[in-house]
C-alpha cells in the first residue's frame, strides 16, 4: 500500500537531513512550493510539516521552515538497514563511529535463545559508539551467530586503518549475504526509558542513573537471527520511523 501524501512528503525531508543533503539552517521551500512541487493540498503539506517539528527536524518562523540547527533525532536501526539497501554507508552525513570492542564471547542466557545456542557456547559481540563532532549520540552492542564470525572476518576486526570504516560497517550485511546467503526479512524493535549504567555512561558522556532511551532490534530469515542489536540514546534525542499498518 502506497504512503500516504503527507507520510511520504515528512519521510523524504526527514530522509535528507539525515544524510545531510539538508544541513542545519538551510530554509525549506514555502508550504504553497512545496504542494505545486508533490501535487498536494496545502493541508497535506502543512501535516507533514508538523510531524517534522514535532520530531525536531525543523523550526517555523514567521520566515519559514528552517532545518533545526541542534541534533535532537538519531536514526532508527531500520532508516540505517535501508541506508544499506540504498548503497549508501549505515551512518549518515556528519556521523563517526568508533568501534570498542569486536570478539567471540560466551553471551547474557537471553542472547543464547535468541540464537538457539547451548549455554556457553560463543557468538560474536561489537560494541561501538556513534556520533556527531563531539556529541555521542547512541552505545550499541550488536550479536551474530558464531558461525558467520569465521565466514566474515571483518566482524570480529575492530582496527580503524584496514579500509574506509563507513565502507566497512556499511559492507557487513553485505558480506554476509554474500559469504552465507542471508539477507534479513523480518524484524522487530521494542525499546523502553531506564537509567544509564556505569558502562553506558562512561561510553556517552553523561551520569551515572541519567535517563536514557534503551532498544534492541532483531533481524531474521528463515532460517533464524541474523543480528540481535542494543542500543541506548541520551535524553532530549529522538528517534521515529514509519510503518504501514
Amino acid at each position: 500500500m502506497p504512503a500516504h501524501p503527507n507520510t511520504r512528503i515528512a519521510e523524504h525531508y526527514r530522509r535528507l537531513i539525515r544524510d545531510g543533503q539538508l544541513s542545519p539552517g538551510d530554509r525549506l521551500p514555502s508550504v504553497r512550493d512545496l504542494a505545486t512541487e508533490h501535487g498536494v493540498a496545502t493541508a497535506t503539506v502543512r501535516n507533514a510539516l508538523s510531524w517534522l517539528r514535532i520530531e525536531g527536524y525543523i523550526v517555523t518562523t514567521q520566515r519559514g521552515s528552517f532545518v533545526a540547527q541542534e541534533t535532537v533525532n538519531v536514526a532508527s536501526p531500520y532508516d540505517r538497514l535501508m541506508r544499506v539497501r540504498r548503497g549508501d554507508s549505515v551512518l549518515g552525513h556528519g556521523e563517526s563511529w568508533r568501534i570498542t570492542a569486536a570478539e567471540m564471547v560466551v553471551p547474557p542466557l537471553y542472547v543464547a535463545e535468541l540464537f538457539d545456542q547451548d549455554p556457553g557456547a560463543q557468538v560474536v559481540r561489537r560494541e561501538y559508539v556513534t556520533g556527531t563532532g563531539p556529541t555521542r549520540i547512541m552505545l550499541s552492542v550488536d550479536w551474530y551467530p558464531a558461525h558467520l564470525g569465521e565466514l566474515v572476518p571483518n566482524l570480529l576486526s575492530s582496527a580503524p586503518g584496514s579500509s574506509d570504516p563507513q565502507a566497512r560497517r556499511a559492507g557487513l550485511l553485505s558480506e554476509i549475504e554474500q559469504a552465507a546467503g542471508r539477507t534479513p526479512t523480518v524484524g522487530r524493535d521494542a525499546m523502553h526509558a531506564r537509567v544509564a549504567d556505569h558502562r553506558e555512561a562512561r561510553h556517552l558522556g553523561i551520569a551515572v542513573g541519567a535517563p536514557i532511551l534503551a532498544g534492541a532490534h532483531e533481524w531474521s530469515d528463515a532460517d533464524g537471527v541474523i543480528l540481535y542489536g542494543e542500543w541506548c540514546l541520551p535524553q532530549k534525542l529522538t528517534i521515529g520511523y514509519e510503518y504501514q499498518i
